[in-house]
């Protein structure tokens, strides 16, 4: 593993959401690629995938040990809280995404985009108004090893939104070659989508950015741009904080962005990071789910709600 460094500052903005001091702090690991990190509140507790393991792994605040949560979970990826506090986690091998409640139980929301089967569901966001947003690249039917092979069934990939209360599924983002992390601006207004084609290609080709979406009343995401290019490696997985700044994946470390696309300062890891989330009592402490292990490194900010 890389020796983990200090924080590289880019922008004299960047030292007001973190100590230029801080280093991540290694929590524990024994993962085999770790991805969709999400802090429960009401337990204390982290808990994030580790795909091609098929199990779901669990840091406790209160022992801070890592331990199995739950296996045999059909490569589960990225989740997120709906405003009931219900998990709603992507999973690859359901080719779906589902919800589970107080009670342990996992309910399958939505598989099926008109009469064709999703790709491999991999980040997910739940919207004020509840709805579900997610990507559908096919990282899970093309890599067995995170998945099941299967084929692209409705012959692209795309950001859909999905409305628990009607049952209606709508894709809103089409033109972002294989879509991976996402989430919104504080307000909404923005969509930020990361197309990370590059990923798995050998001849130097494909995407390795964020772009940025105008979102509107009618939900309509509109004025697709890029926000930022990420080097090295690509924008697995990020989160957005209370002032709109994006705290992205890359090969190397987490970067942050300000919402005008200036990239402010990196935060070394020492293992390729695969997602991010804010959580801890205040909010205001970042997890890194990185290839092995989980990382947490104390900022200056919180996430947005």
């Amino acid at each position: 593993m890389r020796e983990a460094l200090e924080v590289l500052i880019e922008d004299p903005r960047f030292t007001e959401l973190i100590d230029p001091r801080s280093a991540p702090e290694r929590l524990g690991g024994g993962a085999t690629w770790s991805e969709g990190p999400l802090w429960l509140p009401g337990e204390k507790a982290v808990i994030w995938s580790d795909i091609p393991g098929n199990r779901i792994l669990r840091w406790s605040a209160a022992s801070g040990e890592v331990t199995v949560d739950r296996t045999d979970v059909e490569f589960t990826n990225g989740r997120t809280l709906d405003r009931q506090g219900r998990v709603v986690t992507c999973s690859h091998g359901k080719r779906a995404v589902e919800r589970t409640g107080p009670d342990g139980t996992t309910t399958v929301l939505v598989d099926r985009f008109g009469s064709a089967k999703l790709n491999s569901p991999n980040d997910v966001v739940v919207a004020s108004d509840g709805a579900i947003w997610f990507t559908d690249p096919p990282y899970g039917i093309i890599q067995p090893h995170e998945g099941h092979p299967g084929e692209r069934e409705y012959g692209a990939h795309y950001v859909f939104r999905f409305d628990p209360a009607g049952g209606e599924l709508t894709a809103l983002v089409v033109d972002v070659e294989e879509p991976n992390g996402l989430a919104f601006s504080p307000d909404e207004r923005r969509l930020y989508v990361s197309d990370t084609s590059s990923a798995l290609r050998t001849d130097g080709g494909g995407q390795h950015c964020i772009r940025v979406y105008d979102v509107g009343e009618d939900w309509e995401c509109r004025n697709g741009r890029v926000f930022a290019e990420i080097e090295p490696g690509v924008a697995d997985g990020f989160r957005v904080d209370e002032h709109g700044n994006v705290w992205t994946s890359s090969a190397d470390s987490v970067q942050v962005y300000a919402p005008d696309g200036t990239r402010l300062g990196k935060i070394p890891v020492p293992e390729k990071v695969g997602n991010v989330c804010f959580g801890g009592p205040g909010g205001d402490e970042l997890f890194i789910a990185a290839t092995t292990s989980l990382y947490r490194v104390r900022t200056r900010t919180r996430g947005a709600v």
